[in-house]
């Protein structure tokens, strides 16, 4: 019997020259990423475990990224990034992305941005690896054919010390999604539809192998919207084969070498299901659960306060591109935010051009909020400075990952799901709105 990508990843991390789904192995680790809010407890229970004045098993294989709780006064969210710093410092970790100028909510210019952009801006996210980090959302990178998946403290610290860890092998569940997408479709689309069919808990330790044309003609960006989310399915990873955009991408991001893996033809899938994407159409997940679908022109009638444009999931170059589409020349309705996931995405903003004009000229004359430095903002509610908080009970369609009571602020607000396009249409008319009344 073959096997899946995700086992024949792992497999070699281990290796063996077979796994199956329920065996524990240990595997050798690729890098190890964590940020802010759980680097200091990582950090903790390393010096606990392995001794105040023990070393890192690789400095070049830890990356440090802080990018959840920054530009705020809030004295123990700025505490977080003090301690990350004098770990860079005292154990000399190559990759420190640091935010210096907290003061005045300024980033520094080697300061990168939101983790898992980051990592893939950065050349940090390979075909073939194991990529592990103290982030649900840690499963963004298996957009590049690497096993991606989110770990808690202690056994960051573990890898921290010795760059293993035991793994139990998932079985996977296949996703195939088939045809030419629709002009007025996007990724945020189809990962809604699969977790609106399985449930959150549809995938529970179960690797998600996602495939088909609609998305071998997706760019990296797309891809990784995909399997940012799988972990909302409750998803161990999720993992697309590598092909020539990936190694594109990635080669133009590193010349450390790489070795892509590829799903047998007789693997044996715990799951699968066919989506014709031509029969599709746009989606929101309604309060109060990333599973709660209903169809966009469904939700027609809900009257929103503001529109969210950010983090890991749809704050990239990519994302805000799609939502210039429908603003330029229009004018929003409603408090309007775009929160960068990255500072090159920061940057792009404003030299990126659409029809003669850069996404950032659009945004602004169509009457949105200027774009706020690159953090993970008001994605998970953060200190009551956050940017884009919601401390208010509104109405927010967003193009983040989450929508649980309390997730970007205010337990009563309410959050939308959405995808850029459906944010900007929304935008544009104080409601929740499919954009296909805007294009053609």
């Amino acid at each position: 019997m073959g096997m899946t990508l995700t086992e024949k990843i792992l497999a070699r991390a281990a290796d063996r020259p077979n796994l199956i789904p329920g065996e524990n192995v240990w595997v050798t680790v690729d890098l190890l990423m964590t940020h802010d809010v759980c680097g200091p407890g990582t950090i903790g229970v390393f010096k606990k475990e392995f001794g105040d004045d023990a070393q890192v098993w690789d400095r070049e294989k830890i990356v440090l990224i802080p990018d959840h709780y920054i530009f705020t006064r809030d004295a123990r969210a700025n505490r977080n990034v003090d301690i990350l710093r004098a770990f860079a410092r005292e154990q000399n970790i190559k990759y420190f992305y640091d935010i210096t100028d907290l003061a005045n909510f300024k980033a520094n210019p080697d300061y990168k941005g939101v983790c898992h952009i980051a990592l893939a801006q950065e050349g940090h996210t390979r075909p073939g690896e194991i990529l592990l980090g103290t982030d649900s959302h840690t499963c963004n990178a298996g957009a590049f054919g690497q096993f991606a998946t989110g770990i808690g403290n202690t056994d960051a610290a573990f890898v921290m010390g010795t760059g293993k860890i035991l793994l139990k092998v998932p079985p996977t569940m296949h996703f195939i999604f088939d045809g030419e997408m629709p002009p007025y479709l996007l990724a945020k689309d189809l990962i809604l539809h699969v977790i609106g069919d399985i449930g959150v808990g549809g995938a529970n330790y179960r690797a998600l192998q996602l495939a088909g044309e609609a998305v071998a003609a997706m760019t990296m960006e797309e891809r990784m919207t995909l399997c940012n989310m799988a972990i909302e399915a409750g998803g161990k990873n999720g993992v697309i084969a590598p092909d020539r955009t990936t190694f594109d991408y990635v080669q133009q991001r590193t010349s450390r070498p790489f070795t892509p893996l590829y799903a047998d033809a007789d693997a044996e899938y715990f799951y699968e299901k066919h989506y014709d994407v031509s029969r599709l159409e746009p989606v929101v997940a309604k309060p109060h659960s990333p599973d709660n679908r209903a169809t966009v022109r469904d939700c027609r009638d809900v009257k929103i306060d503001r529109v969210y444009i950010g983090s890991c999931t749809g704050g990239k170059i990519t994302d805000f591109f799609h939502a210039a589409q429908l603003m330029k020349g229009q004018e929003v309705k409603v408090p309007t935010y775009l929160v960068p996931a990255t500072q090159k995405v920061y940057d792009d903003l404003f030299t990126t051009k659409l029809d003669g004009l850069t996404l950032a000229e659009i945004f602004l004359q169509a009457g949105c909020i200027e774009p706020s430095a690159p953090s993970c903002a008001a994605c998970l509610g953060g200190p009551q400075d956050t940017f884009g908080r919601l401390n208010e009970p509104e109405v927010c369609v967003s193009t983040t990952n989450r929508n649980f009571p309390g997730r970007m602020g205010s337990k009563q607000a309410q959050i939308y799901l959405a995808s850029p396009f459906t944010a900007a249409a929304s935008a544009l008319t104080g409601y929740v709105t499919d954009p296909r009344e805007f294009l053609s």
